[in-house]
């Protein structure tokens, strides 16, 4: 389908795609398995410059938004959900500085993060923290001009790689979830450790860490926003990632698709290819009508963000929860085309059925996206009864 994209944006997937097909695909399946860190990809990416796309020309990037983002990591996860996510996540730590970052903030950490000299990560997830946010318990106490932090965050991505951290932490504990505040914590703070990588079952190539902060002390300078606005921070910034996060998944889905299509034509069953049989045509369909509305509904809000809509979380909490739940459908009747060669390692799409699946997962679970969906559709309807 045309989605209208300017020269500038079909320069930046093209560029994405040939990076994607020449240097990631080659070795996804191998950084999977070994659990390797894509350094090189994030070196080429940053001589590519596509970590500027998404970052204003007044910070050294290229003036684009969620929309460039999102055609990078798309194109990028066709190849390699994992391999993506290097890029995606750090996008996702970069975010809460443009919107909340000061201009000495901004100009000390955007310029770098924009060349992909360093890479940035988020870190809200706690051992009882993740859907329910509110409650975290990592605090970080006023202490003359700086901060002492004191907890443990979980699951964070890019942990560990990651030179910069927006940090959710309690800046006053007395207050429950309005006395959270967001830190900016650098890698090599003292007193700011990190935990093993975590031994995941998909997205592999990507780092998932601990962070452990023990008297850990930040200047409070490194405060994003004000005092007791953390939450406000963390909720803005998913509403801007999430359709980081549905064209991963449109990404892994067109992936597995692709696949799917090719393999399809090659296998031969009762003397003639497995495409020609009606019911795999029918799942052929279904799956390409899947994935073109889940990128169709990304792009919109993609494109409504960049607009500077006022309210968008509802229109990100759909593309996030359509597109991750396409995915998870779409590599599973991948799996299926391919039969029992699907659930072969050797094959690709096995592997992009794991990756998949932490679409539906992390950013809010898609069930907590159905929530933010649900509510908004009722305040609105109250609205317009006032």
């Amino acid at each position: 389908m045309n989605y209208f994209l300017t020269e500038e944006q079909q320069m930046i997937k093209e560029l994405a795609a040939k990076i994607a097909k020449e240097k990631v695909e080659p070795i996804a399946l191998e950084y999977d398995e070994n659990g390797t860190f894509p350094w090189d990809i994030v070196e080429l990416l940053a001589k590519a410059d596509l970590f500027r796309v998404f970052i204003p020309e007044e910070y050294e990037g290229l003036g684009g938004g969620i929309m460039e983002m999102s055609l990078v990591v798309e194109e990028l996860s066709k190849a390699c959900g994992g391999i993506a996510l290097a890029y995606a996540a750090s996008g996702l730590g970069t975010i809460p500085i443009i919107l909340f970052g000061t201009e000495e903030q901004k100009k000390k950490y955007l310029p770098r993060l924009a060349g992909g000299e360093i890479l940035a990560a988020f870190a809200l997830t706690e051992p009882d923290a993740g859907s329910d946010a509110a409650a975290v318990k990592t605090k970080a106490v006023p202490e003359g001009d700086n901060y002492v932090l004191n907890g443990t965050k979980q699951w964070i991505t890019n942990g560990g790689e990651a030179f910069i951290y927006t940090v959710i932490a309690l800046t006053d504990p007395t207050r429950g979830p309005r006395g959270a505040s967001a830190v900016l914590v650098e890698k090599d703070t003292p007193g700011f450790e990190f935990g093993k990588k975590e031994d995941k079952m998909g997205i592999r190539a990507s780092a998932t860490r601990e962070l452990i902060f023990s008297d850990c002390k930040v200047p409070k300078t490194n405060l994003l926003g004000r005092e007791g606005a953390g939450f406000l921070v963390a909720m803005k910034t998913f509403d801007q990632s999430r359709p980081g996060v549905a064209a991963q998944a449109v990404g892994i889905a067109q992936g597995a698709l692709d696949h799917a299509v090719a393999y399809s034509q090659e296998r031969k069953q009762f003397g003639k290819p497995v495409s020609a049989f009606q019911g795999v045509q029918f799942m052929l369909a279904d799956m390409a009508t899947q994935v073109e509305a889940a990128r169709a509904l990304t792009y919109a809000a993609a494109r409504t963000i960049d607009a500077g809509a006022r309210n968008v979380s509802r229109i990100s909490a759909m593309a996030k929860v359509f597109a991750s739940d396409t995915a998870m459908k779409v590599t599973t009747d991948a799996v299926q085309v391919y039969g029992g060669y699907g659930y072969m390692k050797e094959y690709p799409v096995e592997k992009m059925m794991r990756d998949a699946k932490i679409t539906q997962i992390y950013e809010g679970t898609n069930q907590i996206q159905r929530e933010v969906i649900a509510l908004q559709l009722i305040k609105e309807s109250l609205q317009k009864k006032e």
